[in-house]
């Protein structure tokens, strides 16, 4: 929640911000930059296209994600990929630190990304770690050993921090006719929640953002994953309502809601899995599942199906598999919490977040007028 202007920009970091007003058009990203000028100079004096590679890293609680891409009119265009479960929360909530195993395998998937990174010829990028990392009291252990390995710096973001990416990777989903959005994103430690005006326009006005300490990987310790009966299903929803409700009150969401101009957006492993099996895609199709919509009776109805089946039927789900077997039920109780409190009756998906986010803005950043040391001109880390 936005607690007013520091230092000349909305505290929250946003743009436009209801409480701050425009205090920053765009904001000074915090990035790496291995410099190559003279590879740059050349392409443009041949003529070619913008030659510089980007890069966004996310490390959430869950998932290790990379997006790797180039320019390309007023977006970009990815040229490579990974996409990792390495489940770096597991049993931070409990013990306050990220374990040996969970490190070890994060920093696995870490190397590949460094390793594609390097290959691609990266110039620009920002690798950015959630909720797991900013409740870890070893994050700073962690992050000495993975710079040390893969020569990455990792930068722990706030999670208005990471709502904002979020926001900024998901804008071009919203539909500017409707005066006003909620967008969210269920992640493995937090989920974030965003309340926004449009005004009729893509320069969109953030009301308020919240993050709730609640995701797939911590709803799941808590109350199992494998095998969960309808009554603890009810209780998971409830848990997550509660909290909601609260956000609810501050700004009349359902009055709102009720009057026909709201508009819902989520970004998640969970919506993003209850579309494609919706759509009884045999394997996940991101071209398929990316800006599409459910109803939200069709989205209860799949969840309600996923809450029936054993561990196995999900596991062997091609848009599920066994890394994911496990938690989505408790992606579906916090989806349903979400539709529950605020019928708006229609969700849009968005396979896009955090990554596009940082990507939109890097991108952006190269692109304004230069007024001394551009953001990002030397290595951060």
């Amino acid at each position: 929640m936005c607690t007013g202007v520091v230092a000349g920009r909305c505290a929250v970091g946003l743009a436009t911000c209801a409480r701050c007003g425009p205090v920053l058009r765009e904001r000074q990203t915090h990035v790496n930059m291995v410099a190559a000028p003279h590879r740059q100079q050349a392409a443009r004096r041949a003529g070619n296209r913008d030659p510089r590679v980007y890069a966004a890293l996310d490390l959430g609680t869950n998932n290790c994600r990379l997006l790797v891409a180039r320019p390309l009119g007023s977006g970009f265009r990815v040229i490579d990929a990974f996409s990792r479960i390495v489940r770096l929360g597991e049993g931070v909530a409990v013990t306050g630190t990220l374990s040996d195993a969970a490190m070890d395998r994060t920093l696995q998937a870490l190397r590949i990304c460094a390793a594609k990174m390097r290959r691609r010829g990266v110039e620009r990028w920002r690798a950015v770690a959630t909720e797991a990392c900013r409740r870890a009291a070893n994050f700073d252990a962690f992050r000495a050993r993975v710079l040390e390995d893969t020569q990455l710096g990792l930068e722990v973001i706030s999670s208005q921090e990471e709502a904002r990416l979020s926001m900024t990777g998901c804008a071009p989903l919203l539909d500017p006719t409707v005066g006003k959005a909620l967008v969210f994103d269920i992640g493995g430690g937090s989920t974030e929640l965003i309340w926004l005006s449009t005004n009729g326009t893509s320069d969109l006005q953030v009301i308020d953002c919240i993050s709730l300490p609640v995701g797939v990987v911590n709803l799941c310790e808590r109350h199992g994953g494998d095998c969960v009966a309808p009554d603890i299903y009810e209780r998971m929803i409830e848990e997550v309502a509660d909290d909601l409700w609260a956000f609810d009150r501050c700004h009349g969401i359902r009055r709102a809601i009720d009057a026909g101009d709201v508009q819902m957006l989520g970004s998640s492993g969970t919506v993003t899995t209850l579309a494609g099996v919706f759509k009884d895609l045999p394997r996940y199709d991101r071209s398929a599942v990316d800006g599409s919509f459910l109803d939200f009776e069709q989205a209860i109805g799949v969840s309600r199906s996923l809450l029936a089946m054993d561990f196995a039927a999900r596991a062997a789900h091609p848009c599920i598999g066994r890394d994911r077997a496990d938690l989505v039920v408790a992606g579906c109780a916090v989806l349903e919490a979400i539709c529950r409190v605020w019928p708006v009756g229609r969700l849009r998906i968005a396979d896009r977040g955090v990554r596009e986010g940082i990507l939109t803005e890097l991108m952006r950043a190269d692109l304004l007028p230069q007024r001394g040391p551009r953001p990002g001109s030397a290595t951060s880390h």
